[in-house]
């Protein structure tokens, strides 16, 4: 490989770690054959991954793999034991050439049931299928032990390893251990427990082990009723300890169900122009996640969701060389296939499912677009324009966008603010600030109306290209008054649009049309983004102005009150000594060098004529 070439294959993996979402998940290496070489796990995928290319790395072993690496995938995951249990799951089906570290039967621990005639329950690391029957791996430690207390406080299965057997209990050949003394286990080696209720518990621990908590929490409830109906009821309290340790018992992974067995899944996610579409394919075996990709088509012809599922759902699967019965979708299929059932699940473990795979898609969809937009800044900001001009139905891309804001106090040094963005960034040296001239009195509408007809009017004499869209901060009281004086006075067809708050002065609402009605936008979008930035913006810029000038109007006022002192006198004053308070506390030398002696002295004995006087 030559230098450039190096330099072009660190340039791609290094996009793709700038896209990475900061979710725990697992990712995966390729080489330059598409062959996985290496699956990881991550509390934060991006950070994890960007590790490998920072160039104080000095590893050698990291260094060769990084030297091989073309190709990076991952998969979202919710949280870190889940990532935990997906890498392990992945590795073991890939059995990557460099993840020597898992080679050595180091894994997570399961839970083993022996074949023994009173069956024993352990954890273990060792899987030897012939030993007994292995529930796991659990990623969570703390998970599998209590699972296995739960199985203790339930059934006390017996913890001792000899090897107990019919024959040998009636021989009376073994003695009862200190387990049984502190009611820890039934001791069924001196038959103090029957054969057949041991057996019965265990039978109800391997359900509780495959994640069939209902089957068994039912069962003990009817039980417990049926004994409490024959008045048996010590056995009933029994049952009931039993029934409440059970349901009080909660141990879920979205990655690991043990009440999936063979299940694929598929979700479809569209992108904002509908042009190109993200279909995720979870596959689940033996409640554990071994695949996961996400597949992007391109529509030809318009095609509906449903068809595109339909149309990679098999293709999909032929390359998986999938045979599940069931396939979760998060629609109504009218198509069917002949070797499977579609399923849409409302709840549960499935569920949980479908939500991952979207999730997945969604995840996808986005790290694509911000590869694009990195490379192409302005296809951003183009992408938000015909999002809005689409949500809008406007006749162009509202390239240039105009909001204004009112601010006064009591309509004291009432002011306007109008803040211009195009290409959906803030312009400011198009900002305008405006004194009210026309409006006496705290009129909002009025004003609006003022500022509005002075700005418009001036842009079309002045041959100024007018906004393609008009936002006031405001709901229909304040686009009715802008409408009035565009359409109806200057007769202008400029698009005007309104942003409402709600109770807490938060953006929750954007206004169009007349009689103006509410447009959807999603408020975690980008786009509102946007726009509740124009709306904080112009009314930041507005409110700003007005305590500028409420400022100078407060600390000028009591100078225009003393006669002899001029407009340029004032101005030299405050420039000198910033506030009222400093020129009384200065001496009269220090204010004749700003104003003079005169004047100096004219300031001072305004000053002491309004002290008050001493008995």
């Amino acid at each position: 490989m030559t230098k450039e070439e190096n330099e072009k294959r660190l340039a791609y993996l290094k996009n793709i770690v700038l896209s990475m979402p900061e979710k725990p998940g697992s990712y995966q290496y390729y080489d330059d054959k598409h062959v996985i070489i290496y699956v990881g796990k991550a509390k934060n995928l991006k950070r994890r991954v960007s590790s490998y290319f920072h160039k104080e790395v000095d590893r050698y072993k990291t260094k060769l793999l990084v030297s091989k690496i073309h190709d990076i995938s991952y998969t979202v995951v919710n949280t870190e034991e889940d990532a935990l249990l997906l890498e392990n799951s992945l590795i073991k089906k890939y059995n990557p050439r460099y993840n020597v570290l898992l080679k050595d039967g180091k894994t997570y621990p399961s839970i083993c049931v022996t074949n023994e005639y009173f069956p024993r329950i352990f954890k273990t690391r060792t899987i030897n299928k012939r030993y007994g029957t292995y529930f796991g791996p659990y990623p969570h430690i703390a998970s599998m032990y209590a699972v296995l207390e739960l199985i203790k406080r339930l059934y006390k299965p017996r913890t001792c390893r000899q090897p107990i057997t019919k024959e040998g209990i009636a021989a009376g050949k073994y003695k009862p251990c200190l387990e049984y003394h502190i009611h820890n286990c039934g001791a069924p080696c001196i038959n103090k427990q029957s054969y057949e209720e041991y057996q019965e518990n265990m039978r109800q621990a391997r359900e509780i082990l495959k994640g069939n908590t209902r089957q068994v929490s039912k069962w003990l409830y009817d039980l417990m009723m049926k004994n409490a109906e024959l008045l048996r009821f010590e056995r009933a309290e029994e049952l009931k300890r039993k029934y409440v340790l059970l349901n009080e018992f909660v141990s879920k992974s979205e990655v690991v169900s043990y009440t999936i067995d063979d299940v694929d899944v598929f979700t479809i996610v569209d992108d904002d122009a509908n042009k190109n579409a993200y279909i995720n394919y979870i596959h689940v075996k033996n409640g554990t996640i071994n695949q996961s990709f996400t597949f992007e088509y391109k529509r030809k012809l318009d095609e509906t969701d449903e068809e595109l599922l339909i149309t990679a759902i098999p293709e999909i699967r032929e390359r998986f060389n999938s045979k599940a019965k069931e396939i979760l979708v998060p629609m109504e299929m009218t198509w069917k296939l002949k070797d499977a059932e579609f399923f849409i699940p409302q709840r549960g473990d499935k569920k949980h499912l479908l939500d991952l795979s979207e999730m997945n898609g969604k995840q996808y969809k986005f790290d694509r677009l911000k590869q694009a937009e990195k490379l192409n800044p302005e296809q951003k900001q183009t992408r938000l324009m015909k999002e809005l001009q689409q949500k809008l139905r406007l006749p162009k891309l509202p390239y240039q966008i105009e909001c204004f804001d009112n601010s006064n106090i009591s309509g004291t040094d009432a002011v306007a603010g109008c803040v211009v963005f195009k290409a959906m960034k803030p312009s400011k040296k198009d900002y305008r600030k405006y004194n009210i001239k026309t409006v006496t009195g705290p009129d909002d509408y009025a004003s609006m109306q003022e500022v509005v007809r002075r700005r418009y009017s001036r842009m079309m004499e002045e041959g100024t290209p007018l906004p393609d869209l008009i936002i006031t901060d405001g709901g229909i009281g304040q686009m009715n008054v802008v409408r009035e004086v565009v359409e109806d006075e200057l007769k202008l067809a400029i698009p005007i649009a309104g942003l409402a708050k709600d109770d807490r002065h938060r953006t929750n609402e954007l206004l169009f049309g007349f009689p103006p009605h509410t447009i959807a936008v999603d408020v975690k979008s980008e786009l509102f983004h946007v726009l509740t930035h124009i709306q904080d913006e112009v009314h930041r810029y507005a409110i700003t102005f007005h305590r500028d000038k409420r400022s100078k109007h407060q600390l000028h006022s009591e100078l225009e009150d003393i006669k002899g002192i001029g407009p340029k006198a004032r101005e030299a004053l405050m420039a000198a000594f910033k506030s009222v308070k400093r020129m009384k506390e200065a001496d009269a030398e220090a204010l004749a060098q700003v104003v003079g002696t005169a004047k100096a002295a004219l300031l001072k004995a305004h000053w002491a004529a309004q002290e008050p006087s001493v008995d």
